[in-house]
C-alpha cells in the first residue's frame, strides 16, 4: 500500500511529498526543493530506500535539493518535461536572487512528456503534461491514493502564476480543464503550496475558474 508524508521546505513553504510503499519499502520524494538535511531525516526515520526524485517542474523552490540528494542516493531525476530544461540550468541564477545556498546541478535521466506511468513497487502513478505555470509542468496521479500532484498548476482556491518566463495563463487554464477536471470530483490533491483540496471543491468555487468545468 502506498503512504505519503508531506514535508514543508523552503523559506516558500513548498510542500515536498515521501511516498512510498509498505511492501517493498520503496519511496520517491516528489519535488525536493531544499531543506536536504529534514528531507534525510524524514527517510531514515521511516527506514525507506529513496529509488527515485520525481519533479512536477523547475522553479528553485521545487528543484533545489534534487541534485544533492541524486548524489548522495544514487538515484535517478525523472520529470519535468524538457521544456523545463532552461529552469533547472538556472537553479544558481534562481538562488543568487532569493540569497538561497547555490544548489548542486540538477542532472534530469528521464524527461516526461505526459502519458507515462511511473511505477513505486507494483503501484502506478500517471503523469499528465501541464504546462502554463511553465512550459515543461507535469502532474502526478495515484488511482490507488486518489491523489494527484498538482505542484504549482492548481491550489486550493488559486491557481499557479504565469508571470514568469514563458508562463502562459490561458495554457494554464487548458491544462486544468484538460488533465486535473477530468479527474473525478472527489480527488483529493497535494498542491506545491498550501492546503490540500479537492477536485470537485475548486471546479465549484476557484474564483479563477468559476464556469470552466465543463
Amino acid at each position: 500500500m502506498l503512504h505519503y508524508q508531506i514535508l514543508t521546505v523552503t523559506p516558500f513553504a513548498q510542500n515536498c511529498t515521501l511516498l512510498w510503499d509498505d511492501e517493498s519499502r520503496e519511496a520517491v520524494l516528489i519535488d525536493a526543493g531544499g531543506d536536504v538535511a529534514r528531507l534525510k531525516q524524514a527517510i531514515e526515520q521511516l527506514q525507506v530506500k529513496l529509488v527515485a526524485l520525481w519533479l512536477t517542474h523547475g522553479h528553485l523552490d521545487h528543484a533545489g535539493a534534487v541534485g544533492e540528494l541524486a548524489q548522495c542516493y544514487q538515484v535517478p531525476v525523472i520529470g519535468p518535461h524538457a521544456e523545463d530544461a532552461f529552469w533547472l540550468d538556472a537553479l544558481e541564477q534562481q538562488s543568487k536572487m532569493f540569497g538561497f545556498p547555490v544548489p548542486q546541478p540538477v542532472v534530469v535521466n528521464q524527461w516526461l512528456n505526459g502519458n507515462e506511468t511511473l511505477y513505486l513497487g507494483q503501484y502506478p502513478v500517471e503523469v499528465r503534461f501541464t504546462p502554463g505555470h511553465t512550459p515543461g509542468h507535469v502532474v502526478l496521479y495515484s488511482r490507488d491514493l486518489n491523489l494527484v500532484w498538482t505542484g504549482d498548476v492548481l491550489f486550493a482556491g488559486s491557481i499557479g502564476r504565469t508571470d514568469f518566463p514563458r508562463g502562459n495563463h490561458a495554457q494554464l487554464i487548458e491544462s486544468i480543464q484538460r488533465e486535473l477536471f477530468s479527474l473525478p470530483d472527489n480527488t483529493r490533491f497535494i498542491a506545491g503550496h498550501g492546503p490540500m483540496g479537492t477536485i470537485g471543491q475548486e471546479k465549484r468555487t476557484n474564483p479563477f475558474l468559476a464556469g470552466r468545468a465543463g
